[in-house]
């Protein structure tokens, strides 16, 4: 469980991490450096914190299998894989690119090249959450022998999707307090509510709601509360 320590501990000094801005960029800014909180990083360190939880029980399970643990009710890994699948695309990441990402280029040339590789990165994303479902069909049907696949495509997805968050919250969301100004994450913020008021009137929010929260049920512990395997 390396992966989602290390990737925990950089999100408790997030803090503290700063990211270089050039000169260049401050005086095409009149924002200072400010210690603010806009609802639309809130939301998107909540969301990091779902796909997380998600993602270190993939580790943890596939981990205990391979160190010749029993493996849990496959419908687990079936509702995570739905999870990691469905979520970034239709909540997550929809938000990321059509108003805090669009925002900063506005403000700032600095990290074009930066964004538009976490923009690529949500299409890579979504493509590897799909090979795991066919991995772990094969797996299903197929046996053991399938399994090495499915443990090395998890273990390919956890470290991808890892590094992918700790790049936004490291590198992207400081520069973005430094170059936005009050109006910006005020146009922000008010975008990411209404996308959360659109999917709460189409029930999805509270779709993914239900699901995190039966992941947690049926998941054994010491990753949810359910009955042990």
């Amino acid at each position: 469980m390396k992966t989602n320590a290390h990737y925990l501990i950089r999100r408790k000094n997030n803090n503290v991490a700063k990211s270089k801005v050039s000169e260049t960029t401050c005086r095409e800014t009149t924002m200072s450096i400010r210690n603010i909180h806009p609802v639309s990083l809130s939301i998107i360190h909540d969301e990091h914190e779902h796909l997380s939880a998600v993602i270190q029980g993939m580790l943890y399970f596939v981990r205990s299998i391979e160190a010749g643990g029993k493996a849990p009710d496959l419908k687990v890994f079936r509702a995570m894989l739905y999870y990691i699948a469905e979520y970034p695309e239709r909540i997550h990441h929809p938000k990321e690119d059509q108003f805090l990402f669009a925002k900063i280029k506005e403000r700032t040339h600095q990290l074009d090249a930066e964004l538009d590789a976490l923009i690529d990165q949500h299409s890579h994303g979504e493509a590897l959450a799909h090979r795991l479902q066919d991995a772990l069909l094969h797996y299903e049907f197929g046996g053991p022998q399938a399994f090495p696949r499915f443990r090395d495509l998890v273990e390919q997805y956890a470290q991808f999707y890892y590094a992918h968050m700790t790049k936004e919250e490291e590198v992207i969301m400081p520069v973005a307090k430094q170059v936005l100004n009050d109006a910006d994450w005020k146009e922000i913020d008010a975008a990411f509510l209404e996308n959360r008021t659109m999917l709460d009137d189409a029930g999805e929010r509270y779709r993914y709601d239900e699901l995190f929260s039966l992941i947690v049920n049926i998941a054994p512990a010491p990753i949810g509360v359910g009955d042990p395997v």
